[in-house]
């Protein structure tokens, strides 16, 4: 029992090395073998191990939501120990309930359990992780493998697709070392498939470019967090942003960060004006980050403006919790406002807004957080031919998470067939193309502009046809076979 709990717990411990900035990716196939292995005990049994597994997983792997609460965010040390233990121990309680159902729906058949039943409860409990009580899709094993042979599922089935053949592939492999001659033969014809498959998608565009690509320029101001809204500093902080783009002339697009302007637009009606001169000047499109006011309803929102001859904004969607609201009863906003705390919700914006414009090419925007939700950026498809995201990445300082971010973005994509660029106030800004490899990328933590090219893409991916619906479905039907068969015998 002890050395089950160990493997799980090791196993745990090494799967964020799969993932950026380390990039084994061949880790996360092991890891979950490894897991797997572990769950042919009794289902609470199998439950304490998943959830060690899980909690050494995301100990490791997100032990920078401390630096984002407590160093930068200035959370009392309690509070940002309570946050990330209370996460840890909701991420870990996930695999827990996998391992638990995987030991109760057992059917006693290696190939079965380790090929249908434990991928299936896994790919779907990272489903649901990824949105119930607002989601937190980090460390799904997907992201791992955008570097790997298996990254060609990601236009057909997306992130979630990636998860499903890696783990059905790993648990045939852990058929042919335990299961018996009929186990072994399944197994062996899934590896096939599954190699032969991957190989053909290799090979595949879904995409199409449309049109000459846009010279684009990313700006990133590197204005660290804890100066960044300290009023004494604003206007040296609009002035860097502004020196910075002056130069830019000609380019297609010219993208500024997320609340790269440190106030509100209503307070800053004088600068935007002449933002928006210096785009005509430019004869450039400018996007800008930056908080809006809705004088109406009084309510903040975090933005994009498009400045230039394709006026536009975009509101943010889908906002991360304790960060842009705070899910708390009224008693506990007012101990957060004597304690100095935020407390205050940012409104999100509506589900349905129009893309954005440059050049004539309509443009998907994702702000933050939002780009680790790949099914936010659908509803701009397939009409959007280029994916943007703004980022302000400075709340994750010199750690794993802005390497885990954009890992995340690459995925993205991956899975639409798009170019993405990416603009950070402090790193990694990025220009991405449609395989989710990295064209260009500019050093963390330095004032710089990375210019280049993006090729606008037409056409839709399966994915973005379907969704995560195929891959639901899959996983429900593995599980539903596996409990028939148990229920049979």
């Amino acid at each position: 029992m002890a050395r089950g709990r160990l493997v799980a717990a090791l196993a745990g411990l090494l799967l964020p090395l799969a993932f950026a900035p380390f990039g084994w990716y061949w880790l996360a196939p092991l890891a979950m073998l490894a897991l797997f292995a572990t769950w042919d005990v009794a289902p609470a049994e199998a439950a304490r191990r998943g959830f060690l597994f899980g909690a050494c997983a995301f100990g490791a792997g997100t032990w920078w939501l401390y630096v984002s609460v407590r160093l930068v965010g200035g959370t009392p040390l309690p509070v940002a120990l309570l946050l990330l233990a209370g996460l840890v121990a909701l991420m870990a309680a996930w695999y827990a309930a996998c391992g638990y159902l995987a030991a109760r729906w057992s059917t006693r058949s290696v190939a079965l359990d380790a090929c249908l039943l434990m991928p299936g409860l896994w790919l779907l409990g990272e489903w649901l992780r990824g949105w119930v009580l607002t989601g937190f899709p980090w460390l799904s094993i997907g992201y791992a493998m955008v570097d790997g042979r298996l990254a060609a599922w990601a236009p057909v089935g997306g992130v979630h697709g990636v998860t499903l053949v890696t783990t059905v592939m790993a648990g045939a492999v852990l058929t042919l070392a335990r299961g018996g001659t009929r186990d072994r033969t399944v197994a062996s014809a899934l590896l096939l498939v599954a190699t032969l498959a991957t190989w053909l998608l290799s090979g595949h565009s879904w995409t199409t470019a449309s049109g000459a690509p846009l010279r684009v320029s990313l700006v990133q101001g590197a204005i660290p967090q804890l100066l960044k809204w300290q009023p004494g500093e604003r206007r040296a902080t609009m002035e860097r942003y502004y020196d910075m783009t002056t130069p830019l002339a000609g380019r297609d697009l010219v993208v500024w960060p997320e609340a790269a302007i440190p106030a509100p637009d209503d307070r800053v009606g004088d600068y935007l004006q002449a933002l928006r001169v210096l785009a005509a000047s430019l004869d450039t499109q400018l996007l800008v980050g930056i908080l809006t006011h809705d004088a109406e309803r009084d309510e903040y929102r975090n933005s994009l403006l498009a400045l230039g001859a394709e006026a536009g904004v975009y509101h943010k969607r889908h906002l991360v919790p304790f960060g842009e609201f705070f899910p708390v009863p009224a008693f506990v906003r007012s101990w957060m406002r004597m304690a100095n705390l935020p407390f205050d919700d940012i409104a999100a914006g509506g589900r349905q807004q129009r893309p954005l414009l440059a050049a004539g090419v309509p443009l998907a925007p994702t702000i933050c957080y939002e780009d680790a939700y790949g099914t936010e950026q659908l509803e701009f498809l397939p009409e959007a031919r280029l994916l943007v995201n703004v980022s302000n990445d400075a709340w994750f300082g010199d750690t794993i998470a802005p390497h885990q971010h954009l890992q995340i973005a690459r995925m993205r994509a991956l899975e639409t067939g798009r170019y993405l660029v990416r603009s950070t106030n402090t790193g990694i800004t990025a220009i991405i193309d449609q395989r989710g490899r990295l064209r260009a990328t500019i050093p963390q933590f330095e004032p710089r502009v990375l210019s280049g090219e993006a090729q606008p893409y037409e056409g839709a991916t399966p994915y973005v046809r379907t969704g995560n619906y195929p891959v639901v479905l899959l996983a429900l039907l593995a599980i539903a076979v596996a409990v028939l068969v148990r229920r049979r015998r």
